[in-house]
């Protein structure tokens, strides 16, 4: 598989990721959406290694994983958290909340 084809399918997931982000009011499929543009950045990451094999892209790839794992952890339990306090996790509703 050549190098473009996969920095142009890491450019496809990324703005899939960021449409996800923006255009949803759902708190998980908004965690979806940031998890698709990490996982967007290491396939660009393991393209552009393959370019110049100098580069430590796959050792970045293994640092973006490992906060990948941390920000599903702490994202989860923040969701969980107010969906016990609130009864919903509707990030619009969550937004008025900041006025209060």
């Amino acid at each position: 598989m050549h190098e473009s084809c996969l920095i142009l399918t890491g450019m496809v997931l990324f703005a899939l990721g960021v449409f996800l982000v923006l255009s949803r009011s759902h708190f998980i499929l908004a965690l979806m959406g940031v998890e698709l543009m990490l996982n967007a950045a290491s396939l660009n990451l393991v393209a552009f290694a393959q370019f110049d094999p100098s580069r430590e892209g796959h050792l970045a790839v293994l640092l973006v994983m490992a906060v990948s794992a941390a920000e599903i952890a702490v994202g989860l339990a923040i969701g969980l958290q107010v969906y016990r306090t609130f009864g919903s996790i509707d990030l619009q509703k969550l937004r008025l909340l900041r006025d209060e």
